[in-house]
């Protein structure tokens, strides 16, 4: 959905912060700095973790890729090649399945599944020609030839900081090996036929820990950069590409707007058969009334055709509101400005309305955003129990920013199933941002953002 909470999102030039979004993020405070801390931190050795995995599961990626896809290759020339390349490539999805659960258990990084097969219909060779048809199978196999030799670089690199970085820094604490079993009286730094030299004395010793520290401070900062590179590979070649979530997110906000439509109309419906048809039934019936006793009583007559014009004003009234909850005939003949303004003057509270747009949006943009006030300005005349509020509209860049402050009580949530997470999807079918700031005590800040789509 798209609703985001607690941050400084979409703030209009010159408008002063919100009261403070709260704190989501949940990182503690450390007596040590990072870069000190590091080396013994859960986040290093997990990483340290996902680099030792990556050689023998890229070991075994790599030889069932090479094999099965030459193999499949040469055996083009007959029937056989294809359901072994069919075989290779569901090989490589499957172990991309294993790539994910490893890097979201260890790196902490969250890739969606790729889009499944489509296969339109059962059998064996529809589900080879859609595995062989798939741009997702032949990413995977293509993270299977290059994830190898990244996998051994980044292994030899990490595993050679790792030891080197360890055994300086407890060097003084293991070099008495060498005097008890090899006869020297440290670790030899360089040697030949005249000469040799040792690290035995104690500036030696301590300049040796010094640079082992030093070692092994930068060592987890090298292995997070080289994880940065596999979680580039698994989340550019093992997860959905930006066509295929575009895709699952239109399909998504498709139904939130059929859904959207539907409820609008039974609302409509129910509207119609419960205001104005009703009244218009009964006025049907007191006119009929009226017919049959003109004759009789002109003055019981003349008073029900009175009671009778008072129900057409009311019903032309519920008809007119009922127009204007569909679309306002002010929005279109004036814009946004007055149509807001008309708005504001019917909430319980005091609301200042400022609109500052150089042109006027597309005409479904500007519905949305009006109805996205209206809906806004209800909840506080309704649950804010506010003794004013703003409304402000201004357009950056391509977008249309709407803002809608009050000084009420807050506690706001649209997760809880609120009318804000209705207007949420909404937002998001035409790729609209909600953005909600209303901490228990006030005020509350609720920010709209949709595109200009002019």
């Amino acid at each position: 959905m798209a609703t985001e909470y607690g941050q400084e999102y979409g703030r209009r030039p010159g408008n002063p912060a919100g009261s403070g979004f709260p704190d989501h993020d949940g990182e503690r405070h450390h007596l040590l700095p990072a870069a000190l801390r590091a080396p013994v931190e859960p986040r290093a050795w997990r990483e340290l973790g996902y680099v030792l995995l990556s050689l023998p599961i890229a070991i075994a990626l790599f030889t069932w890729t090479v094999t099965m896809a030459s193999l499949g290759a040469g055996l083009l020339v007959t029937f056989l090649g294809i359901p072994v390349l069919a075989a290779a490539l569901a090989g490589c999805r499957g172990f991309g399945v294993l790539e994910r659960m490893r890097a979201r258990a260890l790196l902490g990084l969250e890739v969606a599944d790729p889009e499944p097969l489509r296969t339109g219909r059962s059998g064996l060779f529809a589900w080879m020609g859609a595995v062989l048809k798939s741009g997702t199978s032949w990413r995977h196999l293509l993270y299977a030839l290059l994830q190898f030799p990244w996998a051994v670089f980044s292994f030899g690199v990490s595993v050679a900081f790792w030891t080197s970085g360890w055994s300086l820094l407890t060097y003084p604490l293991w070099r008495w090996v060498f005097p008890m079993y090899a006869g020297q009286g440290g670790l030899q730094l360089y040697g030949d036929r005249h000469h040799s030299v040792y690290l035995d004395n104690p500036f030696e010793i301590t300049v040796t820990a010094l640079a082992g520290l030093l070692v092994t401070l930068a060592t987890p900062w090298i292995v997070r950069a080289l994880t940065a590179v596999d979680g580039l590979l698994v989340r550019g070649l093992l997860g959905p590409t930006r066509l295929s979530a575009r895709v699952v997110e239109l399909e998504s906000d498709r139904g939130v707007v059929v859904d959207t439509a539907a409820a609008d109309l039974r609302r409509i419906e129910r509207d119609l058969h419960d205001g104005a048809q009703a009244r218009l039934v009964n006025l049907a019936m007191d006119l009929g009334l009226a017919k049959e006793k003109l004759r009789e009583d002109p003055r019981a007559a003349a008073r029900m055709v009175e009671d009778a014009h008072g129900e057409v004003k009311t019903a032309l009234q519920e008809l007119r509101d009922l127009a204007r909850g569909i679309h306002p005939a002010v929005l279109t003949d004036r814009g946004l400005d007055a149509a807001l303004s008309s708005v504001a003057s019917r909430c319980t509270v005091p609301v200042r309305v400022e609109v500052d747009l150089p042109a006027r949006p597309a005409p479904a943009i500007e519905g949305i955003a009006y109805f996205t006030v209206s809906e806004l300005l209800q909840n506080i005349s309704k649950h804010s129990r506010a003794r004013s509020a703003s409304v402000d509209v201004w357009r950056a860049e391509d977008r249309l920013l709407l803002q809608v402050v009050d000084d009420g009580a807050g506690g706001a949530d649209a997760s809880r199933g609120s009318g804000l997470a209705g207007l949420a999807g909404r937002l998001g079918a035409v790729d609209g941002v909600l953005v909600v700031d209303s901490p228990v005590g006030g005020p509350t800040r609720v920010i709209a953002e949709l595109p200009w789509r002019t």
